[in-house]
């Protein structure tokens, strides 16, 4: 993911590289904009603008060793930046957000997460998705939708794992709480 050098010319393996990620993640940026985002404009736009981004970070010389993280990396950087200019203009913005804590969670571990995940049903969940704080929602796509791992969404989000798995716990759960409240 970082830059290893600049050159005057961008070699033709470079761009065969940007043309594959482009082949194969595009569908998918286009799916977590659109759910993140919940505007199937605004989602054509971020990942549109994810792509020239990262074509002009490559064209300036830069190698990507691994597209895919530097795709969602940018594309969430543009959808935080829209976040900011939604909250910039809502009541949202004064509202107060929960924080977590980092403390010790050894207990939660990838399966315990993805056993509880197990007993959701995953389309009721996503009518409630818009619920939860946005940093509980972001993890939940990027681990449910987009099939990340919780060290790829760490680095990601430039989170510890243990934070990652605290949010997906707690949205998890918040989820299923939701869920069992409507079917009282």
């Amino acid at each position: 993911m970082s830059g290893q050098g600049k050159t005057d010319k961008i070699t033709t393996n470079q761009e065969d590289r940007f043309l594959q990620a482009f082949d194969d993640y595009h569908e998918a940026l286009f799916r977590h904009a659109a759910l993140r985002l919940s505007d199937r404009d605004k989602a054509i736009d971020a990942v549109h603008d994810t792509y020239t981004k990262v074509w002009s970070y490559v064209r300036s010389g830069h190698e990507i060793e691994l597209f895919r993280p530097f795709l969602y990396k940018v594309l969430n950087n543009l959808i935080i930046d829209e976040y900011r200019k939604k909250r910039e203009s809502s009541l949202d913005f004064i509202l107060e957000q929960e924080g977590v804590d980092e403390g010790k969670f050894d207990e939660l571990h990838e399966n315990t997460v993805e056993a509880l995940a197990a007993t959701i049903d995953g389309r009721k969940a996503f009518e409630f998705l818009d619920v939860p704080p946005d940093e509980y929602r972001e993890v939940v796509i990027l681990r449910f939708v987009d099939g990340l791992g919780p060290k790829e969404i760490a680095e990601l989000i430039e989170e510890t794992e243990n934070v990652v798995s605290v949010r997906l716990h707690r949205a998890l759960s918040k989820l299923r709480k939701l869920m069992t409240a409507e079917t009282k």
